[in-house]
């Protein structure tokens, strides 16, 4: 059945669900890395944690690359960051990394970097139909709320399940995330314990 674009309601993300991701950009420029972690989203207890090497992050620039895990607790309003920073002496020849554990941090947290009616709050508009990660899926164009630009958002078609991430122009340079395996497996209240690496206290 052909979709009516007057018809469709933007999805509201599950629950609960989590996903490996590939994080990369749209054209790649030689400055640009292509990165991967994990991430879980729990909208009932409004917690959500995010486990990878951070991107954007300039290895020329910061001298090294930067793993971080981070467990955002709106409730509270805390932002937990866990830090290891991965440093080599030469990026264009054989070269150790030699890894350092980074204090840990504490920020401000008023909400979760990923809301489960961002769709709905932002009046996405329905994009037609495309092909990701191999699968029919659904597209939604929004404009990213202060001025940010805009956004596209990838479902499997008929679903709430997300597959892509697009913020930015593509025709400029676009940030992509990508959810391979996206699921919604129940998620252990242990996955946002906060672990600290190298506390101050």
């Amino acid at each position: 059945m052909e979709l009516n674009k007057l018809d469709k309601v933007p999805p509201r993300l599950p629950d609960n669900w989590s996903s490996s991701y590939i994080s990369y950009w749209q054209p790649m420029l030689s400055e640009d890395d292509i990165t991967s972690g994990y991430c879980w989203f729990d909208y009932t207890n409004n917690v959500c944690r995010i486990d990878g090497l951070f991107n954007p992050w300039s290895e020329a620039q910061k001298g090294h690359r930067l793993w971080m895990s981070e467990v955002m607790y709106p409730s509270s309003h805390e932002s937990f960051k866990a830090k290891v920073a991965y440093t080599r002496a030469h990026t264009n020849m054989g070269s150790e990394f030699i890894e350092s554990v980074l204090d840990d941090e504490v920020d401000v947290c008023h909400e979760l970097i990923l809301t489960q009616d961002v769709l709905l709050q932002c009046d996405a508009q329905f994009a037609g139909l495309h092909d990701v990660l191999g699968q029919s899926a659904e597209a939604w164009t929004f404009e990213r709320p202060n001025g940010k630009g805009p956004a596209t958002y990838y479902f499997a078609a008929g679903t709430n399940q997300l597959l892509r991430m697009v913020t930015g122009d593509p025709s400029v340079h676009a940030s992509v995330r990508d959810f391979p395996n996206f699921n919604t497996l129940t998620i252990p209240a242990s996955t946002f314990e906060v672990i600290k690496l190298k506390s101050l206290e």
